[in-house]
């Protein structure tokens, strides 16, 4: 029998967000009728400007991608505020930065840290390196880091430190002096994943030339909308990034990744529509969850709302399912570590998808 390895045996699915088409086969429904509330992307939908230069250049997908990227580098560096040296890109959105750190940083039996709860990805990643996963503590209730936990779980096997800001599904920020402590207080690498920065209006680029054991995570897949494309990019000194580029596949991200990413950083009049339909939506969220009975709503810097929903007599799986059956999907959080099975994280949308939901959700809860 073909023998597979000891950590893949063990490691649990990762369990992403469900899709349009699955949830309209499973429940009879028209695509065009639900409202996909469930993945942080942009309700806007991509640049039109990303959209037309991709038919223009159609007939690059029988040709092998760009391996230096140095157009598209440059322009992120821009958009940052950093040289393009300071710049890696990944062709499978952050993700494939995140398993480019762990193939950088981590040997077999080194520690990486995630204060729970917060994305996923980075421990479903980074087990298969061999790392062993540390955990800090994210203060739900307060909806924000407990920088002591972190600061307690540093050994000297620690090679990575995980800081999302705004954390994923809490939406909370990590206050820059509380950063500050952490990487300070360290040699590991911390990395400071900032894929809803945008939403914020708050960033730690000014971080990057202090510490050089400062890693900053971003994405394409937010406020500009090509969560399909799959593109992810990180920033941090050029030393590191060097190191990274050495085992960083080479045609990564394709031509039409490439030219979306080009165009879409280009239209400054969509990047900012899209931050503000977004931050509105967020607002409005906030309001009208707040004032239904028996739901906790936390206040977020992203594009999505975490809800407590255990005063409501259902637990998180019974609640998606009612909104799915409608044709609104939400994401269900018990699979994030460090939540119980009463969470329901809701996502950004146009104001009409948002009065939808809110008049389904509030059904749901009378009917019950």
């Amino acid at each position: 029998m073909v023998k597979i390895r000891k950590i893949i045996n063990e490691l649990d699915p990762y369990i992403p967000g469900r899709s349009i088409k699955e949830i309209a086969s499973e429940y009879s429904l028209q695509k065009e009728d639900i409202i996909k509330l469930g993945s942080n992307e942009n309700p806007l939908g991509p640049s039109p400007r990303a959209i037309e230069a991709i038919k223009g250049e159609l007939d690059l997908i029988s040709q092998y991608p760009e391996s230096g990227l140095r157009d598209l580098k440059e322009e992120i560096a821009k958009y940052s505020g950093v040289s393009a040296q300071e710049v890696i890109i990944g062709g499978d959105g952050a993700d494939e930065i995140i398993d480019v750190l762990g193939k950088t940083f981590l040997d077999p039996g080194c520690e990486f840290i995630v204060p729970l709860p917060s994305y996923m990805y980075y421990e479903f990643t980074l087990r298969t390196h061999g790392a062993i996963p540390v955990y800090g503590r994210w203060d739900v209730e307060e909806n924000k880091l407990d920088v002591e936990s972190v600061l307690g779980a540093i050994t000297p096997e620690t090679r990575l430190i995980f800081l999302c800001s705004p954390n994923n599904p809490t939406g909370g920020l990590i206050d820059k002096e509380d950063i500050e402590t952490i990487l300070s207080s360290t040699d590991a690498l911390v990395v400071v994943d900032e894929a809803y920065f945008e939403f914020s209006g708050v960033n730690n680029i000014d971080l990057i030339d202090k510490y050089e054991n400062l890693f900053i995570l971003r994405t394409f897949s937010k406020v500009m909308g090509l969560a399909g494309m799959r593109i992810g990019y990180g920033l941090s000194n050029p030393r590191i990034i060097e190191y990274m580029h050495r085992v960083k596949p080479v045609f990564s991200l394709t031509n039409l990744s490439h030219i979306a990413a080009l165009a879409t950083l280009r239209d400054t009049d969509y990047l900012e529509e899209s931050t503000r339909v977004s931050v509105e939506s967020r607002e409005f969220l906030y309001e009208k969850i707040s004032r239904i009975n028996h739901l906790k709503v936390f206040k977020s810097k992203a594009n999505y709302l975490l809800v407590d929903v255990r005063k409501t007599g259902m637990n998180s799986s019974q609640i998606a399912k009612k909104l799915l059956e409608k044709g609104i999907i939400v994401r269900d959080c018990k699979s994030f570590k460090g939540l119980d099975d009463y969470w329901i994280r809701v996502s950004v949308g146009t104001i009409p998808e948002d009065e939808r939901f809110i008049e389904v959700l509030q059904n749901i809860l009378n009917e019950s």
